[in-house]
C-alpha cells in the first residue's frame, strides 16, 4: 500500500509540473503517460526489490550477534538507505546510463525507448526475485548491468540503420565490470587481512568470540557493530539507489521532455558561463582545422558527423572537427539567445537536449582517445565544457530521489529473512563472531563509499559476502563449500542470465510498441 502511494504521489508531482503545458499534452495521445505510469511503477518496484534483496548486506552481522533485534535492525538499515539516496551525488545513475546505446537515450520517449525501460528494468526484477527466493545474495548490480547488454545487443541485432550508437558502449562496460569483478575479491583479501591485524592489535578476546545465547556484546563491540550497519547501508542506498533514479530521469526525459529534458534549476549566470566556455571550446577545436576554413554545413549534417563519431568512435579531422564546432557554435547560440533554459520553446527542448547530450558524448570520447594532440589547459576547458553540458542534461529532481529512497528504504524493511540467514548462517562452519562482523561490515562500508566517490557502480552483495568468507578463511573457522558454490554459480550465471532475459523481453518489446 505504502509503495503504490509512493508512485501516486509521483505522478501527482509530475501532473502538477506539466499544469504549464496542458495545452500541449491535450493533443498528444494518453497512451505516452499510461506507459509512464507503468515504468515509474516498475522502476520503483525495481528499487523497492533491490531493498530487500541486499537487506543482509547491512543487518546480517548485527542479528547474528544480537548487537540489535531483527525487527530493530532492518527498520534501523532502512532508514539509512533512505538518508543515503538523498545523499548521493548521482554519478553512478548516469554512470549506468552511459552503457545504453546512445540513440535509444536520444530516443527515449519512442516506442524503442520504453521497450528498452520495460525490458532491463523487469529482466533485473524477474532475476532478483528469483535469487532471493533461493536464498542466494546474488548481485543487483550485476543484474542490471547485463540486463542493459542484453538490450543493447538485441538493439544491435534489430538495428536498420545506423544513424547513431545502436550497440553496447564495451569500454564503459568493461570499466563497470572491472569495479564488480574486483570488488569481492578486495572483499574478500581486505575483511581476511582486517581481522588478522585486529588479532594482533587488539587482546581483548572477547571480540573474537561468537555469541553467547542471546546476549548482546559489551558495549564498545555492539557500538562498532551498529556502526558499520549504518555505513553500509547509507553506503548502499548512496551507491544502489541511484541506478533507479538514472532509469526514472529516461523514463521522465522521453515521456514529459517539456518538464524534465533541461535542467531548468540552471541560474542564467551559470548559462553565461556555460556560453563563454563553449566559445573557447570553439576556440581549441578551430584551431586544429590547419590554414583552410572548412566548407559551411548545416547543422543537420553536422549532428551526423558527430553522431557517426559516437558511434564509430573513429575520429575524422576532415569531417568530425567541423561538426564538432557546428554543433557547439549552434548549443552556444541557443544559449545566449534564450538566457534560460526555461525560455526554451517547448518544440525545441527535446533538440536541445539532444544535441547537448551528443555533444558530450563526442567529447567524452575525445578526451579518451586523444586524436588530436591537446595540451592540459585545452583538455581543461574540454572538460569544463562537458561539465556545463551535463549539469544541463545529467541532473536529478529532488522528489525522484524522495521516491527512490523511499522505495529502497521500505523494501529493505521487508523480505530480509531468506538472505540474512544464508550470509549469517550457510557461508561459514562456526557461527560468526563479533570481530568477524565488525571487519566485514568495515571492509563492504569503505569499499562501496570509494566507489560511490568515484562514481563506479559495485555489488553491496558481492562485498559483504565474500567479506564473511574471508573472515571464516583467516579465522580458520572454514567454509560451506556447498554455499559457496551456490553463490559463486549465482555470480556467474547472473550477467548471461540477465542478457538473455532482456534481450528477448527487448525483442517482444519492440513488436508490442
Amino acid at each position: 500500500m505504502l509503495f503504490g502511494a509512493i508512485v501516486i504521489v509521483a505522478l501527482a508531482y509530475i501532473g502538477v509540473s506539466l499544469t504549464g503545458d496542458l495545452a500541449t499534452t491535450r493533443d498528444t495521445s494518453w497512451l505516452p503517460f499510461v506507459l509512464l505510469g507503468i515504468a515509474l511503477l516498475i522502476a520503483l518496484g525495481f528499487e523497492f526489490v533491490n531493498g530487500f534483496h541486499d537487506t543482509a548486506n547491512a543487518v546480517a552481522t548485527v542479528i547474528y550477534t544480537h548487537s540489535l533485534a531483527p525487527n530493530t535492525a532492518v527498520v534501523w538499515s532502512g532508514t539509512w538507505n533512505f538518508l543515503g539516496v538523498m545523499a548521493s551525488s548521482g554519478a553512478v545513475a548516469y554512470g549506468i546510463i552511459s552503457l545504453l546505446p546512445v540513440e535509444l537515450i536520444l530516443q527515449v520517449g519512442s516506442g524503442a525507448g520504453f521497450a528498452m525501460v520495460f525490458a532491463l528494468l523487469i529482466a533485473a526484477i524477474i532475476w532478483n526475485l528469483g535469487t532471493w527466493y533461493l536464498g542466494l545474495p546474488a548481485s543487483s548490480s550485476h543484474t542490471l548491468i547485463g540486463s542493459i547488454i542484453g538490450v543493447g545487443l538485441a538493439n544491435q541485432l534489430l538495428a536498420t540503420s545506423g544513424t547513431a550508437t545502436s550497440g553496447v558502449d564495451w569500454n564503459q562496460a568493461l570499466n563497470i565490470g572491472k569495479s564488480l569483478l574486483f570488488s569481492p575479491i578486495i572483499g574478500f583479501a581486505a575483511a581476511a587481512m582486517l581481522l588478522v591485524t585486529l588479532k594482533i592489535l587488539v587482546k581483548n578476546a572477547a571480540l573474537f568470540k561468537a555469541p553467547q545465547g542471546k546476549k548482546p556484546p559489551p558495549l564498545w563491540i555492539r557500538s562498532i557493530l551498529i556502526l558499520t550497519c549504518t555505513g553500509v547501508s547509507f553506503a548502499h542506498g548512496s551507491n544502489d539507489g541511484q541506478k533507479g533514479m538514472g532509469l526514472i530521469m529516461l523514463i521522465l526525459i522521453g515521456t514529459v521532455p517539456t518538464v524534465y529534458a533541461l535542467n531548468r534549476a540552471m541560474e542564467p549566470g551559470r548559462i553565461q558561463a556555460f556560453s563563454a566556455d563553449g566559445q573557447a571550446v570553439s576556440q581549441v577545436l578551430s584551431s586544429r582545422l590547419g590554414a583552410q576554413p572548412p566548407a559551411a554545413i548545416s547543422d543537420e549534417e553536422a549532428r551526423g558527423r558527430v553522431a557517426t563519431y559516437v558511434r564509430t568512435r573513429t575520429f575524422e579531422p576532415a569531417t568530425t572537427l567541423p561538426g564538432l564546432i557546428q554543433m557547439v557554435h549552434a548549443i552556444d547560440s541557443q544559449a545566449a539567445s534564450y538566457k534560460t533554459f526555461a525560455n526554451i520553446p517547448t518544440e525545441k527542448v527535446s533538440n536541445v537536449r539532444n544535441d547537448m547530450y551528443l555533444v558530450s558524448e563526442a567529447f567524452r570520447y575525445l578526451l579518451k582517445q586523444k586524436p588530436i594532440a591537446m595540451n592540459g589547459d585545452e583538455e581543461k576547458v574540454i572538460k569544463t565544457y562537458r561539465s556545463g553540458l551535463d549539469h544541463a542534461t545529467k541532473f536529478i529532481p529532488i522528489w525522484v530521489k524522495v521516491a527512490v529512497a523511499l522505495a529502497l528504504g521500505l523494501g529493505t524493511m521487508v523480505g530480509w529473512k531468506r538472505i540474512v540467514v544464508t550470509v549469517g548462517e550457510r557461508i561459514g562452519k562456526t557461527h560468526l563472531t563479533y570481530g568477524q562482523g565488525a571487519s566485514a561490515e568495515l571492509v563492504a562500508m569503505t569499499t562501496i563509499g570509494a566507489a560511490d566517490l568515484l562514481g563506479l557502480p559495485v555489488s553491496t552483495t558481492q562485498v559483504l559476502s565474500s567479506g564473511v568468507a574471508g573472515t571464516m578463511a583467516a579465522n580458520g573457522s572454514g567454509l560451506q563449500w556447498a554455499t559457496v558454490r551456490n553463490l559463486l554459480l549465482a555470480w556467474v550465471l547472473t550477467l548471461p542470465a540477465s542478457i538473455l532475459l532482456s534481450g528477448f523481453l527487448f525483442w517482444l518489446f519492440r513488436f508490442l510498441f
